[in-house]
């Protein structure tokens, strides 16, 4: 069996928990398994590398700041190999430019277009545990990509997919995938499966525990997928098609505390307006959520959307930049922001669901600004101040769902 093992930063943050997954994958591999171990960076180091090039730059360079952050996975990949073959095995790391993983050349948020496989497949058949950077590739200019936070886990199911792997698990520093983060609800219920549709909502609204673009690859190439623990030996979360938790009302709460509200307001109230400062945000990858449209009394309208945070700087300043576009609008921003939400197959056959959660936040005094809905999830755009309050109000008002 072919196995792809993907570790996150907390679980490779010293040389001790490194010795502790090593032992791991190795174990996997004397069980007869070929074994390809996707790494992220060691703990915080891409936060440490960040904020070194923020002391030079508000604004750096991104295809610098791929080039600084590419460095921190490729120092974890070489000390994995090196304590695997100090344990007794054969291993061997790999860049992702080695490998080759090819990408798009949108720096810092880049896309995976294809994975070229035959240098692991040739490592693999030499009997060696492959160990391959997370988060990164390389461009058409052989310039290095990274693929946003959180990408080592689309590099894993990307491998996995590429190299037709038996299962590809990502572990973590929780057992699966909880009704909400268990850091802030400690009364949160794991579950044991959850499909791909619940999980790329749950991804893309701020739970943490797998990355939005690897659930989507994942369903696209029909990846066996699974959440565990790096730190236990328990069964953990399967990300699958179907489940038969389908019928249950939700799924869970997530938040996300990394967001931003821009509004721009004084556009003309045409279809045009709203395409042409649409159809900027897209040009430069910046990936709008929750967005509203509102008629204002002298005859102009206003656009309010919300970005990642991380993407708030690059958004003022291409709307000053393109101001053609957006003509004598105004433009604000508002960073103490947050969404709350609900997912699940029960949202859309339930009419109860809205009232419930609006319920729960209303008895808990929080006031809500933006909703937006889709068909398995509902999200309310609220304080930041007030996000995990609010995520604990929602579950207890739930919670029977569960029981």
């Amino acid at each position: 069996m072919l196995v792809v093992m993907k570790f996150g930063g907390s679980s490779v943050a010293d040389l001790e928990k490194i010795k502790h997954v090593a032992k791991r994958c190795i174990k996997k591999w004397r069980e007869g398994n070929q074994v390809v171990v996707v790494l992220s960076a060691m703990g915080k180091t891409t936060d440490r590398l960040l904020a070194q090039a923020g002391e030079i730059s508000k604004m750096p360079s991104r295809r610098e700041m791929d080039m600084l952050l590419a460095t921190g996975e490729q120092v974890s990949v070489s000390l994995m190999a090196m304590t695997m073959i100090q344990m007794g095995v054969t291993a061997i790391s790999l860049n992702a430019w080695q490998v080759p993983m090819h990408t798009t050349s949108v720096y810092q948020n880049a896309k995976l277009k294809r994975v070229d496989a035959e240098r692991i497949t040739k490592e693999l058949d030499s009997n060696k545990i492959v160990v391959v950077t997370g988060f990164q590739g390389i461009n058409k200019y052989d310039d290095v990509t990274t693929l946003g936070r959180g990408g080592s886990d689309t590099t894993a199911v990307a491998l996995a997919a590429a190299l037709n792997a038996d299962l590809c698990e990502i572990y973590t520093d929780v057992d699966g995938v909880y009704t909400a983060d268990p850091r802030i609800v400690p009364d949160a219920r794991k579950m044991p499966e959850v499909t791909y549709e619940e999980m790329l909502e749950f991804a893309s609204l701020g739970a943490k525990v797998l990355h939005s673009r690897c659930v989507e690859m994942a369903r696209r190439y029909n990846v066996n997928l699974v959440v565990k623990s790096s730190m236990s030996e328990e069964e953990g979360t399967i990300v699958k098609e179907t489940t038969k938790m389908e019928k249950m009302l939700i799924s869970g709460v997530a938040v996300d505390k990394n967001i931003a509200k821009i509004a721009v307001s004084g556009m003309k109230d045409n279809p045009e307006s709203t395409f042409r400062l649409l159809n900027l945000m897209a040009k430069n990858g910046v990936n709008i959520d929750v967005m509203i449209q509102s008629l204002e009394k002298d005859g102009t309208k206003t656009l309010t959307f919300t970005v990642a945070r991380p993407d708030m700087m690059m958004t003022l300043d291409l709307l000053k930049k393109n101001s053609d576009v957006i003509g004598n609008a105004n433009v604000g921003c508002e960073e103490d922001v947050a969404k709350v939400s609900v997912v699940g197959a029960g949202v859309s056959s339930n009419p109860g669901v809205a009232a419930k959660m609006f319920e729960a936040l209303s008895n808990a005094g929080i006031n809500t600004d933006m909703v937006t809905t889709s068909e398995i999830r509902i999200t309310a755009v609220i304080k930041e101040s007030e996000a995990e309050i609010a995520m604990r109000a929602v579950h207890d008002r739930f919670a029977s769902e569960w029981e």
